[in-house]
């Protein structure tokens, strides 16, 4: 699993100090680089995953949004409030899924004036197959780092997530 990383644009003076503490900052921040390692994470599935689908239609900002949708359906207005993003924002995101056969609105059986979104059998089966993609990686970073690192990443991610969640 390689990751390339872009080049920098060219700093000068002030502003080489200001991004030499920055970048120093950064990297003292355990969070800073587990944000990092996942927008990196995520680019790499979503490419692996248009790979082997032959479909790079999915892009990084709907699987924003995929998580947040539980498999009973979730409004509008909910993800939008879990995304931190616009009504419209976030319909937009739906509009496309749909048409790519990922999402569906349905009728909320609470509130019949409302929608739901939903996945569709196709978006199931993708999720399945998004994970599928994820467990490669897996691997590869466990080769990477070691399986004893690997496995004790894992437990302290789901330690802090049995925190962190609601």
């Amino acid at each position: 699993m390689k990751i390339t990383k872009a080049p920098a644009a060219p700093v000068s003076g002030a502003g080489r100090d200001y991004a030499a503490r920055l970048e120093q900052a950064k990297r003292q921040s355990t969070f800073q680089v587990l944000f990092k390692v996942a927008r990196l994470l995520d680019e790499t599935a979503v490419a692996r995953f248009a790979a082997k689908q032959q479909r790079p239609e999915l892009r990084r900002s709907h699987t924003s949004l995929l998580p947040h949708i539980a498999l009973e359906g979730t409004r509008i207005t909910e993800l939008s409030q879990r995304l931190g993003i616009t009504k419209q924002a976030v319909s937009q995101l739906v509009d496309d899924l749909e048409q790519l056969g990922v999402l569906a609105r349905v009728p909320d059986p609470d509130d019949l004036r409302a929608r739901r979104v939903v996945f569709t059998e196709r978006g199931r089966q993708g999720l399945l197959e998004g994970l599928q993609v994820l467990q490669e990686l897996e691997a590869e970073a466990a080769r990477n780092i070691g399986k004893q690192r690997m496995a004790a990443l894992r437990e302290a991610l789901l330690a802090l997530l049995a925190k962190l969640e609601p």
